[in-house]
Parts: C-alpha cells; structure tokens; sequence
C-alpha cells in the first residue's frame, strides 16, 4: 500500500514568519536605535586615506592590520559610532567617520602616539634667528602641600612665548675642526645615530644650527624613504610643538608602553583646568622612579646652564618626535607610578591625547594620501535618490506582477512586502549589534535583490501554470510544482550567494557594502519563499476565487490554454471520438 504524502500545514509556517517578524521589531525598538545607521555616503562625514610607510623597509600585511585595529579602537575611544577603518592594497588605509567636524579626529589618527621620557641635556632658543633669552618651563605650583596629589608628577605643556626662562649660561662655541660636518651626515648637518653622542663636536654643531621654524621634525622629517632611526638608546635633537624651542635629549629609559592606563579630566587642584592622568605599570613605576629620582639631584635649569653630558632637572616628554613639555622634578623620585600631564589643554585635546596613549603606538608613520568631506546635504540627497530609484523598480515588478500574474500578483505584492519589513528590521539590528551602516552601495544591492525576489516568484508560479495544463487540480498542481520550482529558487540563489560572498571577501570599502546587502536579501528571498510564499498558496488555493479557477486568479482554464487543448482533442460534432479498432 502506498504512503500518502503529509498533508500541507500552511498555518505552521506562516506562524515561524509572524514570530520572526515581532522578535526582530522587538529588537528594533528595544535596542538603542530605531532605525538603520547610515553610511558617510549618505548622511555626511569625513573620508580619508592615509599611506603607511616604514624606515628601510615595506608595510608588511600584519603591520597594516595592526595599524589598522589601532586607529579603529582610538576612533571608537572617541565616542565616534559608525566609523570604519579598512586596509587597501599594501600600504593604504582607509578612514570614513559619519558626521561634521571629523578633521581633528583625522588628522590625530595619522599620529604614531610613539610617548618616550627623555632626559634634557641642552636647550634653547628654537630658530637662530630668534632672540637671545631661552624658554623656561616649570611644574604647576599647587595651593598647598596637602592638596598635592601623593607621588604624582604635574607637568606643563610649554607656551608660545619665548621669554619665560631665565638665559643660560653661555655655551661654548664649535671649534673650526668641529664646525665641518662630517661625509657622513645628513645635508643640514643632523649626524647619524652612530655618530650622535653628547660629547661629539658634530652633535653641537647639529645643534646649533638646527632651525625647528624651518625643520621642526628632526627626528621625523617630510621624506620617510630614509629617515633617521628613533631608537630608545639614542641621542636626539627635538623641537617643542611651538617650534620656539630646541633640545638634546639623551637616552629615553621610559616609553609609552609602559603606561597601563591614561584618562582625560578636570584637574584635581581646582583650576578647572583639563589635564591628562598616566598610571605606569610594574616595570614602568620603577624606571620612572630611577628618571625622576636622577632628574632631581641635577642643577635647576633657572640656576645653570643645561649641558651635555649632564644635563640639567628637566625630564621632556616626547610624542611622536616632538617635546610636548619639559617639566623639573621638584619632590624627587617619584614612585607611585602616576604622572599628571596639564597645560592648556580643551576638553577635545586632552581627550584625544589620552585616547592615543591608551591604545598603544602605530607600528608604521602614517601620511594623508587623501581626504574628502561629503557634506549632510550631499548625503540626504544620495538617500533620497537611491530610495527613489528602488521605489520606481519595486513599482515596476508590482505592475508587471499584477498584469501578467493577476490574483498570484498579489502574493508577489505581500512577499515583496514582507521582505522589505524583514530587511529593514535586519539592518537596524545589525547596525546595533556589529556596527552595520547602511551605504548607497548598500541599497543598490537591495534593488538589485528586488529582481532576483522576483525570479523566484516567477519560476514557481510558472511550474504552478505547467502543472494546471497538465489536467491536475490546483491544490495538487502545488504541491506538484512547489519541488520543480524549489530546485531552480535553490540553485539560482546559491549563485548570487556565492557572488555575494566572493565579492564581500576579496573586495574593499563600497563594494563590500553592496556585496553584504545583496548576500543579506538573499538569504531573506529563500526564508520568503520557503516560509511564506508557498504556505500562502497553498492556503489560497483552497479558497472559493482560486478553486473556482476563474479569470482573476490567473490560473483560468483559458487563460491557461487548457480549454483549447480540450477542444483540438473533440470531434466537431462535440462528442468523443471512438476509439478506432482494427477491422
């Protein structure tokens, strides 16, 4: 005896889709954002590229990610949402951060946030044309020894002017023998490493005609083919962010690595003042006790002049090449392992400074490639012009669906419906939970989608119109159908799944946008046509409209050809034929 099939049970389906839909929508409106996170293409940003470079050397592929995993935590420290940091190419990576004002952000992201403690060995006026008096820089009095924070080191970033510090004592001039520079060094007089020592006469002649107003990086000049090596046990010629002032710093025995944490705030002694709090770890605290405590026994600089190979109580803190501020010890070693760096700072500086020393320093020098501001206005009229063109080829499969398919039109009509709802759900969570962020790239993969949703209404509803030629009842000509059309949804959308994947794999930027959409809507057509658009029809065809076979459903005996079929198989006098024998 044979097996009856299952019977149908449309209801069960149709159920799982309800229960989807209100479980995704209870995510959405539970979740911290209502509706999809747009892209910098569509709501206005800040798009950059910024080339990595290395000294002697190429970026290789784990440098970049690195890199890269760095500027993506320093922009999320930020408080930026929606940001994204990919790696182009080699040597390339690109930055797009939503919403106006992003170029501070950019611009300190290029920074290696490379933080080393220097001793200072000589200072002064930063330009040789620059007057005679030296700037000075001092520790932040406090109002009263009981208010100073126990074993904590306040520095001051240095000012513009030139006249805070008290002259020097004169340094002795170059002697003609030590005033040529030697082969070996650079063209402006800047010695090699090996060569660069305190007590070399090159080392005073590179310092006293480095100009920081005319090279105000010498550690990190413009062409990074071959810059000098910044090495920790090296000697270095540096210049203050103000370019006001010069120095010859010795050997850093404490680097920004050994910071376990740095935080932004108000500083504790009620000046209102924005300051920037480090805590060293282990290994940090005790050289940082060692430099301190060293610092200390030196003469004051305000007392005497700063000279190699002594040197004088003046620790610089050194980002990316640049003394930031050269503060004096003046409590002697410090060995809580808290340092407080003030100064005049704004909330946006101290916060960004921070947030680079929290994250570690870039393994490779960052330069702008390129950088582009799209603008908000630019932004709305791309969304409105994307949401335009997918509303007129949606409008378009409906009219074609309706006309040609009629009353099976509509079931086309309540899944591209249901599709729609499923996706945007999709996208708002998405965008809340993996950071997801909807582009112009995106929705032309969601239009694109709309027809391959189509295809797969159309190859079924074409298997429904051959199994009603064929003579059988519409609720067997479904479940006759349904498996013929299931093999060909099935392969059709393993295909673009496969592109989809393909390409948001071996692609970057834009193109992984509308590879992630398309891969989306694709998934989302199967769940369609399996969960819904099936069920459906089998629940329709056991209504009264489309069991009656009428006009309307568009599986009409006429509309299907099946009355004609049965007219060439009558005689013209309207009965049977008999069957023929042989006689």
């Amino acid at each position: 005896m044979a097996s009856r099939s299952p019977t149908p049970r449309p209801g069960r389906s149709l159920g799982v889709v309800a229960l989807v839909v209100v479980g995704l929508y209870l995510g959405v409106f539970l979740g911290p954002q209502h509706a999809p996170q747009l892209g910098l293409d569509l709501r206005g940003g800040t798009s950059a590229v910024l080339t990595a470079t290395v000294p002697h050397g190429q970026v290789t592929k784990s440098q970049l990610q690195e890199t890269a995993n760095i500027i993506t935590a320093r922009v999320n420290g930020s408080g930026v949402t929606s940001a994204t940091v990919t790696t182009q190419g080699n040597s390339d990576i690109k930055i797009e951060v939503p919403g106006t004002g992003r170029e501070a952000l950019i611009n300190s992201l290029e920074k290696v946030a490379q933080l080393r403690f220097r001793l200072v060995l000589e200072f002064a006026a930063g330009s040789v044309t620059a007057p005679a008096p030296v700037p000075s820089l001092k520790a932040v009095p406090t109002k009263s020894p009981a208010k100073k924070k126990a074993g904590a080191a306040i520095v001051t970033l240095p000012t513009a002017s030139p006249t805070a510090r008290s002259s020097p004592s004169p340094k002795p001039a170059a002697t003609p023998a030590a005033a040529t520079p030697s082969p070996t060094a650079s063209p402006s007089g800047i010695p090699s490493a090996a060569q660069f020592t305190p007590n070399s006469p090159l080392s005073q002649v590179a310092f006293n005609q480095l100009d920081c107003a005319k090279d105000p990086d010498p550690i990190f000049p413009p062409n990074l083919n071959n810059p000098p090596p910044d090495l920790p046990s090296d000697w270095i010629l540096a210049c203050d962010s103000s370019h006001t002032i010069k120095y010859l710093l010795g050997p850093a025995t404490v680097e920004g690595s050994m910071i376990s944490s740095a935080s932004a705030g108000l500083d504790q002694q009620g000046t209102g003042q924005w300051v920037v709090n480090l805590n060293f770890n282990g290994q940090g605290t005790g050289l940082w006790a060692n430099l301190t405590g060293q610092a200390f026994k030196l003469p004051s600089p305000q007392a005497a002049a700063c000279l190699p190979p002594t040197g004088c109580n003046e620790i610089a803190v050194v980002l990316d090449g640049v003394v930031d501020s050269a503060p004096t010890v003046n409590q002697g070693a410090i060995t809580s392992g808290q340092t407080i760096i003030s100064g005049t700072f704004t909330e946006t500086d101290a916060k960004l400074l921070a947030n680079e020393l929290s994250y570690g320093a870039l393994p490779v020098h960052l330069s702008k490639a390129t950088i582009e501001t799209v603008s908000p206005t630019l932004g709305s009229a791309q969304l409105r012009g994307g949401l335009i063109a997918g509303a007129i080829g949606l409008g378009l499969v409906v009219v074609y669906s309706l006309v040609y398919y009629r009353g099976l039109g509509f079931v086309t009509v309540a899944s591209l419906a249901l599709s729609a709802v499923l996706l945007y759900a999709l996208v708002t969570v998405l965008g809340d939970t993996i950071g997801y962020t909807l582009t112009l790239a995106g929705i032309a993969g969601f239009i694109v989608a709309v027809g391959i949703t189509a295809d797969s209404f159309v190859v079924f509803f074409e298997r429904l119109r051959d199994s009603v030629r064929e003579g059988r009842t519409l609720r067997s000509a479904v479940e006759f159908a349904w498996p013929r059309a299931r093999r060909t949804i099935l392969s059709a959308d393993t295909v673009s799944l496969l592109a989809a994947i393909v390409l948001y794999l071996w692609s970057v930027s834009d193109v992984r946008g509308f590879a992630f959409t398309l891969g989306l809507s694709t998934i989302c057509d199967l769940f369609i046509v399996f969960l819904f658009t099936k069920p459906m029809l089998t629940f329709l065809v056991r209504t009264r409209l489309f069991r009656s076979g009428g006009a309307f459903s568009g599986l009409g005996a006429a509309r299907m050809g099946t009355a004609h079929e049965e007219e060439r198989r009558l005689p013209p006098t309207g009965r049977p034929a008999a069957p023929r024998g042989r006689g």
